[in-house]
């Protein structure tokens, strides 16, 4: 990876050296995922078997899959994988439970009461890519949350491999974590069918999961209209950013470096140090590691575009805030205490036993996290996304009388004389 020295960078070189590369969608992309999700709206399944066979070179046996083959592929599981998914899913339960909303409710002053109630959405589609990495924890980290904020419809829309079918562990997985319909599409297609609806699948109200940029770019379209889905976050490559010091393991830095490198070419890896001896020893470590790795090709890509950042210790803050990671890996002698100052990061994994693997797979926390910055403004994926919230308010008599003429100035203020009306003819009635 190539090495910058922070202190030696005027503000706009930090701005460059903290800017991610162009990737994603174009306009050609824009305007191709537009025909297909018109496609798709007008004809149902017929299009999504059209695009399935011309971007998976397959045609499934059948676009929703049956309940029989479910059955038989949770049944087949070997008894080390069941019992890694079932560690999972123990700890993803309990961790999300906890995050799951309380209703409130206030008398803001006497005679004015004041409630907020959570409901579930209805029904969410959640997208699972199955291409040359099957998420399997993506099952987990979407279909889990879904269930524990009682969404009652959870669909689960997966490309289909070579043969014509989704891979064995996702549909087991998907049964375990209790989704309700399974699906085998993939892409834009997929998409669109959650979006729209077809002959077979009804629409879905939010749609969830990662993706290419194809699919990022579908579900960004599909969102736009008032009427449409609402989806889960602003999408874009994986990424991570590692901090370490001189007492970081250099072995376990590189690790997890690659451990995101290897996703995709687009992948995005950065790693903060304290000297250029670090540097150095990570670069070692990195290439002695992508020696055996089967993904190499892929991480090299993402290492290339990638870079180490020599920093003094009073600028690690700034960098963090600024770059605003998915997985923020904090590899420092005060790795806690530099956690809580931490103000932008998707999820933070703390100390030199906290790879961000568990995050993906394992310790309780969801996966699904802001990318491109978005850690700025949006939170990862939780229970209370799967959620919507009502307030409703109660007015006694006295209560009105109380309020109702704040209400009236402050409706006049605003010109608004129905407003007004609507409550002075409510005080009279009362007087």
């Amino acid at each position: 990876m190539r090495v910058i020295n922070w202190s030696s960078l005027d503000a706009d070189a930090r701005i460059a050296a903290l800017t991610r590369p162009a990737s994603g969608e174009n306009e050609a992309q824009i305007k191709a995922v537009r025909a297909i999700l018109t496609d798709v709206k007008a004809r149902g399944d017929e299009a999504v078997a059209k695009y399935t066979l011309r971007f998976d070179g397959v045609v499934p046996s059948a676009f929703r899959v049956s309940q029989d083959e479910i059955d038989a592929a949770e049944a087949a599981l070997l008894t080390q994988d069941r019992a890694a998914i079932a560690m999972a899913i123990s700890n993803i339960e309990a961790f999300h439970a906890l995050q799951k909303p309380r209703d409130i409710e206030l008398e803001t002053m006497p005679g004015v009461m004041c409630r907020r109630v959570a409901k579930p959405l209805g029904s969410v589609g959640l997208y699972i890519p199955g291409g040359s990495a099957p998420l399997v924890s993506t099952v987990m980290m979407l279909a889990l949350p879904a269930r524990i904020a009682g969404v009652s419809r959870r669909i689960v829309f997966s490309p289909p491999q070579a043969d014509g079918k989704i891979n064995s562990t996702i549909l087991a997985a998907a049964k375990l974590c209790g989704a309700t319909e399974v699906y085998c599409a993939g892409g834009v297609q997929a998409v669109a069918a959650m979006a729209y609806g077809t002959q077979s699948c009804a629409a879905v109200s939010k749609i969830f999961g990662p993706g290419n940029s194809w699919v990022a770019a579908a579900k960004a379209q599909v969102a736009l209209p008032a009427s449409g889905p609402a989806i889960d976050l602003p999408a874009g490559p994986s990424e991570a950013m590692v901090v370490a010091d001189a007492q970081a393991n250099p072995i376990f830095v590189a690790a997890d470096l690659l451990s995101q490198a290897e996703h995709d070419a687009e992948a995005q890896v950065i790693a903060v140090v304290s000297s250029q001896e670090v540097a150095d020893t990570i670069n070692e470590r990195l290439a002695t590691q992508l020696a055996d790795l089967p993904r190499a090709d892929i991480a090299q890509k993402a290492l290339h575009a990638g870079a180490i950042i020599i920093a003094q210790h009073e600028d690690r803050l700034e960098i963090i805030n600024s770059y605003a990671p998915e997985h923020l890996i904090l590899q420092t002698q005060d790795a806690a205490e530099l956690a809580e100052r931490v103000d932008h990061a998707g999820s933070i994994f703390i100390g030199p036993w906290t790879p961000e693997s568990v995050g993906d797979y394992a310790s309780g926390t969801n996966h699904t996290l802001p990318t491109a910055g978005a850690a700025r403004a949006y939170s990862g994926v939780n229970v209370e996304s799967f959620m919507k919230f009502t307030t409703l308010q109660s007015l006694t008599a006295d209560g009105l009388r109380a309020l109702g003429p704040a209400v009236e100035h402050l409706a006049q203020l605003e010109g608004l004389d129905a407003h007004k009306r609507a409550v002075s003819l409510r005080l009279e009635s009362l007087s």
